[in-house]
Formats: C-alpha cells, sequence, structure tokens
C-alpha cells in the first residue's frame, strides 16, 4: 500500500456513535484501557491505517442535547460553548466479531478532561465518538522503520509494530514517566525499542538526544515520529533537513502540545504546522 501523501489524513463520518463500557483494564499506574461496545459499531471502519483514531464527545455539564443525540443540529442550534468537548484518541485494537472498540488513556490524577473520566469509568457507562480517521501505516517495502514518540503515541506504536512483517528492521523510542509505564509490546525480531524514563525532565528532553543519537542505517526509511509538539518539531526538522528523509516518507505530528488544552491545540495547530514547514521546507504545504 502505498502512504497518504503527507498532509492529508483520512476523516471517518462525522455521525455520533454510542458506545458503552464493557471493560475497564489497568495497564499501568499512569495508563487504562477502556473496551467500548454497542450496536452503533456494526460495520465500524478500522483497519486501513495503524495510527486509526476517534474523537471521543464529552458532554458539558448542564448542556441539554437533542434526543436522539444529533452532534450536526447541536452545532448549528446551540452556542459553541455547550458543543460537547472532543478528545482525540488513537484505536489500540478493533474486535469485529465482538464489536469490540479498545482505546489507551494516561490518566494524570485530575488533569485533563478523558483522563479523569477513564480513571472513573466503570462497564456501563455511555459515551458518543466520531470517527475513524486515520493516516500512517508501515510501508512493507522501507527498507528500516522509525518510530518515536511519548505516551500519548505510544498506542499508536504499539498498533504500528503489530502491522510489521516478522524480518522488519525497526528502532523505536517511546519516553514515558518512569519504568513502571512501560508496557510489553508485540514486535518483529529486529525490532529494537528504547524506554527513555523521563523523570523530572520535560517531555522530549530525554527522547530528542537519544534519536540524534542513532547511526541511521542505511536504505530507505520510513519514520513515524508524534507526540508533544516541540520534540516533534525538533524531530522533524532533523529528519528532513540532517538525515534528508523525504516527505512522503516521514509522519510528523504534534499529538498535543504542551500548555494548551486539546481545544486550543486544535485552533491553533494548523498555522503551527504551516510555520514549522515555512522554516524547515522554505515553503508550506498542507497541515498533517
Amino acid at each position: 500500500m502505498t502512504p497518504p501523501p503527507p498532509g492529508r489524513r483520512a476523516r471517518g463520518p462525522r455521525t455520533a456513535l454510542r458506545v458503552q463500557v464493557r471493560r475497564v483494564e489497568r495497564l499501568t499506574p499512569r495508563m487504562t484501557r477502556i473496551v467500548f461496545g454497542g450496536d452503533s459499531l456494526a460495520g465500524f471502519g478500522v483497519g486501513e491505517y495503524s495510527d486509526h483514531y476517534v474523537k471521543l464527545l464529552f458532554p458539558v455539564p448542564g448542556a441539554d442535547y437533542p434526543v436522539p443525540f444529533d452532534l450536526g443540529r447541536i452545532r448549528e442550534e446551540q452556542p459553541r460553548d455547550q458543543w460537547p468537548r472532543m478528545r482525540t484518541y488513537t484505536v489500540r485494537h478493533w474486535d469485529a466479531r465482538a464489536q469490540e472498540l479498545s482505546v489507551d488513556f494516561v490518566v494524570h490524577g485530575d488533569e485533563g478532561l478523558a483522563g479523569p473520566w477513564a480513571a472513573q469509568a466503570t462497564a456501563g457507562d455511555e459515551l458518543y465518538l466520531v470517527g475513524p480517521g486515520g493516516g500512517y501505516i508501515p510501508h512493507p517495502e522501507a527498507d528500516w522503520h522509525l518510530l518515536v514518540g511519548d505516551e500519548s503515541a505510544l498506542p499508536a506504536i504499539a498498533a504500528s509494530l503489530e502491522y510489521l512483517p516478522s524480518d522488519a528492521e525497526a528502532y523505536v523510542f517511546i519516553e514515558v514517566a518512569g519504568p513502571e509505564e512501560e508496557l510489553e509490546l508485540a514486535c518483529p525480531g529486529k525490532a529494537v525499542i528504547h524506554w527513555l524514563h523521563r523523570g523530572d525532565s520535560l517531555v522530549g528532553e530525554k527522547l530528542v538526544p537519544a534519536v540524534r543519537a542513532l547511526q541511521a542505517p542505511a536504505g530507505r526509511p520510513h519514520a513515524f515520529v508524534h507526540g508533544e509538539a516541540a520534540f516533534v518539531k525538533e524531530l522533524r526538522g532533523l529528519l528532513r533537513t540532517e538525515w534528508k528523509v523525504p516527505r512522503e516518507q516521514l509522519s510528523a505530528s504534534g499529538y498535543w502540545r504542551a500548555g494548551h488544552d486539546e481545544d486550543g491545540w486544535q485552533a491553533s495547530k494548523r498555522q503551527w504546522n504551516h510555520q514549522v514547514e515555512e522554516e524547515q521546507e522554505g515553503s508550506p504545504s498542507a497541515a498533517s
């Protein structure tokens, strides 16, 4: 399969699907897996990409939404501050036979919106989502693969490793809070996984020098670099300007940005990407 052009990502239908929590699994002290089910997931279109994602809809307390739930109608009839809050999460696993969708949440105590919800979720809780979208899958003809990210990208990296052929050469760099946050990952025999423990450092502070120190193998790479926007920008520059990785062989995007919630980040992300590409490419192109 040929990867999609850089900056273009497939997006699923905008119809909101009602799902129910079937199971809650604690993976690490800071990561919780929620397994969703529901009749609305019949025919859920996942499989083309390894970084498929959905947008979870969290109701605003006190808001009065129509029954049946209609996201388009809500946006037409209600003020913006009453719209459900959207949070983007990777599809970690999709079981078509059981109609079960697994999503992994990073939980930082009471910080954020989706994390606290996941920490308190129990079987039977309901939520709406839209999607799926996606845009990356490891190219089978690449000579080697590079996958880099923080906790927010860990589900996509884990899913991508499962797509790789058994003899694929891959170099994986994952930054997490500490050793207790490491997960056992299914991966090809030639994959080299580097777990980096952040401790009190800033996000990406351990990740960037580790990737920079890699002696890039010969041949054509296919790279996936996602997570906090600042380190993604720095590593994108390394790959494009120093390693000379062609744009069509690189998927790089900031899933989030320090100091911004998703609402604020999504509002400014396109402009951020525009500026990054102007700096690193000399001319802007569509945002990824």
